[in-house]
């Protein structure tokens, strides 16, 4: 993991070359007030203050040089990502105004995820001096939070099955406290026999659990968070074509972003009861594979039937979030890459909201707001719930039609909350398909920082 602790400090005077922000609107104005060797230096860069561009601008000497950094009047957590990524090593300080939410994006841009790099990057850091030294533990915390979501994401399926996820859970636990609890083999099949049902075609070693994590004062509020932890999708018998197999090393990325909020909470000591759950299964093939037709029984009571083996994210959710409602949270929160329907509605950058509270609904797009971090609500719209009957059981796991797909996902979903328990589904791609700055292609933390900021503002002090 990238030591972002190194990559920020406190400014109390030490040497740093000076960054200057400069907004297209602004640009006329800050050029006139540039001396002659910078104007002819911006010339030469073409540089008109247009966001994610920049120039070096020459001093009285050859070490005394500056840097004006082009930025969205917006501002956010990704305006000086690109400057990060392109300077050279050295401390740096803006001339005017805090770096604020920019200092996130600065660290990320620094960022690599090499473990399959035999000759890693090698880049030396660039150190941002900030007077805001109050803020620099959170927003450490958030770039480890945002750089393991990446960093589990991006790695290959064979070198992180649902125990290698365990470990990863153990690994924050242990750091903060935490107390662990896995359940698999006979007790998982008695149960959980949804998550049974996913996993048991895979092999021993990778076989399935329903990871917990317990931590906080029991007088506290209770969280529940949930993430969908598949660490490969075959499709099940249901087979996915090759193209649709490619990418499902990120169909953990539901995990790996319950993972990373459970780290921020137990971090920051926020004052609520968290209980993480993350049922983690391999969808594989084998002869012991379940099957499309087959009628499943439920934690909950109810029986499923297959209708397609490749719909096995809301299986094993649904028995994990049975569980976590038995313990009656205060809230409920959680992440899935569930449905390319929802991708194919919102593209690879939104993640699908869904809520059966409106409170909760209104702050976290305020928090997604206010942080830089979108989300977009859809419908929890019960006249779809039609689509989800079944002949023989008491619900249909994946109806057929293709109308409404991240809609009805999400209603299966909602049959195994309490009515009583505000919930939240986030419905995330946990993958980005091209590279902006702060932002490299590939796993990526989508509606994370949103729902922490929900936490912290409701919970914080």
């Amino acid at each position: 993991m990238t030591d972002f602790a190194s990559l920020i400090a406190a400014d109390r005077g030490q040497p740093a070359r000076s960054l200057s922000l400069v907004t297209r609107s602004a640009f006329a104005d800050w050029l006139k007030n540039q001396p002659p060797r910078a104007r002819a230096a911006v010339e030469a860069a073409r540089f008109e203050g247009k966001a994610d561009t920049l120039a070096i601008l020459p001093g009285d000497g050859v070490e005394e040089w500056s840097v004006a950094i082009g930025v969205d009047p917006a501002g956010g957590p990704w305006s000086l990502a690109n400057a990060a990524a392109r300077l050279p090593e050295g401390s740096y300080r803006l001339s005017e105004g805090v770096p604020g939410e920019g200092t996130l994006g600065w660290l990320l841009a620094q960022h690599r995820f090499d473990r399959y790099r035999e000759r890693p990057e090698a880049q030396g850091p660039r150190v941002l001096l900030t007077n805001e030294p109050a803020r620099i533990d959170e927003i450490v915390r958030l770039a480890e939070a945002t750089a393991l979501v990446r960093d589990l994401v991006d790695t290959g399926a064979g070198d992180l099955g649902p125990a290698e996820l365990a470990d990863a859970a153990r690994a924050i636990a242990d750091k903060y406290g935490g107390k662990v609890h896995l359940t698999q083999g006979d007790a998982l099949a008695e149960a959980y026999p949804m998550i049974h049902a996913v996993g048991r075609a895979a092999t021993k070693a990778r076989a399935p659990r329903l990871i917990e994590i317990e931590w906080g004062d029991p007088k506290h509020p209770r969280v529940a968070v949930v993430g969908k932890g598949v660490c490969f999708d075959s499709g099940g018998l249901d087979i996915k074509p090759a193209g649709g197999m490619l990418l499902m090393k990120k169909d953990m990325g539901g995990a790996a972003h319950a993972l990373a909020l459970a780290g921020l909470i137990m971090g920051a000591r926020l004052p609520v009861r968290l209980h993480l759950l993350v049922p983690a299964v391999e969808n594989a093939i084998s002869a012991d594979a379940f099957r499309p037709g087959d009628v499943l029984r439920t934690r909950k009571g109810l029986f499923v039937e297959i209708g397609n083996t490749d719909a096995e994210g809301r299986l094993i959710l649904g028995d994990a979030l049975a569980r976590a409602c038995e313990e009656q949270p205060a809230l409920l929160i959680d992440f899935a890459t569930l449905t390319g329907a929802a991708r194919v509605a919102l593209g690879p950058d939104l993640p699908a909201l869904f809520a059966n509270d409106e409170t909760l609904a209104s702050d976290l797009a305020a928090a997604a707001a206010a942080v830089g971090d979108p989300l977009w609500r859809l419908p929890l719209w019960q006249p779809y719930n039609d689509m989800l009957k079944s002949e023989v059981a008491d619900i249909n796991n994946a109806p057929g039609g293709g109308f409404a797909g991240t809609i009805t996902a999400a209603l299966f979903l909602e049959r195994f909350v309490s009515e009583s328990t505000p919930w939240a589904h986030l419905d995330t791609f946990a993958w980005r398909p091209a590279a902006k700055p702060g932002r490299p292609k590939g796993g990526d933390a989508l509606g994370l920082r949103a729902t922490w900021e929900m936490l912290r503002r409701r919970f914080g002090d």
